[in-house]
């Protein structure tokens, strides 16, 4: 009778484990409005922590005297499938293996890139209809987002592929048969871009993200927006403080320098020390005039 009783209980902390472990895998649920909305991320998890006490989190408004790096980033794209998927929270495309880009003396290999609507990101407090985030990791396991913004106007052909096989309900990834596509294709024709270190946009709202946000947008139709906002409509994180981050200017930069009519550039020090000298040559002559 005992040997059966033990039997039992054994089975029943069993099972009771099986339950704690199943709930414990559970994935957090998390949204955009309500409870699960962005106001509340930090308190769904433990995991999701940063979304609340982090100083440096991402979206932020860019103001209108942010710094601007002119073109400097390299981007090897190449063609991938369409490999798609609904993942409850946005439209993924995840990219194939061997595309990257360099910038600021690092690789980072393209991994996926998704769209939020509106966008994340604000310029000078105004946000664009959507958002493009183009998501790449290094070979250390740095983080680095190419954003992009979009606003409504022509139709966009080179998001054709995408566009076309729109997953409407949560699902797992699947290559669309027949189509690729190249992300080089979606990228503004002027691509000087904004540079800050931030987070993920999404929980757990990992710090130490590399953003690179494109100062000029790209466009998409009307009817393409519109397709998009039946699926998700207002997917975005609202904007964070900047706190005491500065916008970066890349290494890669070169120094100011002031034209010259008729001859080349002068740097700044440059004349700075020519001034020093003309002024400390005519304090000498001054003085012999006065001696003599």
């Amino acid at each position: 009778m005992r040997l059966k009783i033990c039997a039992m209980l054994l089975l029943l902390l069993s099972l009771a484990a099986m339950a704690a472990t199943a709930l414990a895998q559970e994935p957090v649920h998390w949204g955009y409005v309500g409870e699960a909305g962005p106001a509340n991320w930090g308190d769904l998890s433990p995991d999701f922590a940063l979304c609340s006490s982090g100083t440096k989190q991402s979206p932020i408004d860019i103001p209108a005297i942010a710094t601007v790096n002119p073109a400097g980033i390299t981007f090897n794209y190449q063609d991938s499938g369409v490999n798609i998927l609904n993942n409850g929270h946005a439209i993924q495309v995840n990219y194939d293996q061997g595309s990257s880009i360099e910038a600021n003396g690092k690789t980072y290999n393209l991994l996926q890139f998704h769209f939020h609507a509106l966008s994340e990101h604000t310029l000078n407090g105004q946000p664009s209809d959507m958002e493009m985030h183009l998501v790449h990791q290094s070979d250390d396991g740095e983080y680095a987002v190419v954003g992009i913004m979009m606003n409504r106007g022509a139709e966009n052909t080179a998001l054709a592929s995408v566009w076309s096989n729109l997953p409407a309900e949560e699902s797992e990834p699947a290559a669309a048969e027949g189509v690729t596509i190249n992300a080089a294709n979606l990228l503004p024709a002027d691509r000087a871009y904004y540079n800050y270190s931030g987070s993920f946009t999404t929980p757990p709202c990992t710090e130490g993200v590399n953003w690179f946000v494109m100062a000029n947008p790209i466009e998409l139709s009307d009817a393409q927006a519109a397709a998009f906002e039946q699926i998700f409509n207002n997917n975005y994180r609202p904007v964070q403080p900047l706190n005491e981050r500065a916008f970066l200017l890349s290494a890669e930069v070169a120094p100011e320098t002031l034209p010259v009519s008729g001859g080349p550039a002068i740097p700044i020090g440059m004349m700075v020390i020519g001034a020093g000298t003309l002024i400390i040559g005519a304090g000498l002559y001054l003085r012999r005039r006065q001696t003599t």
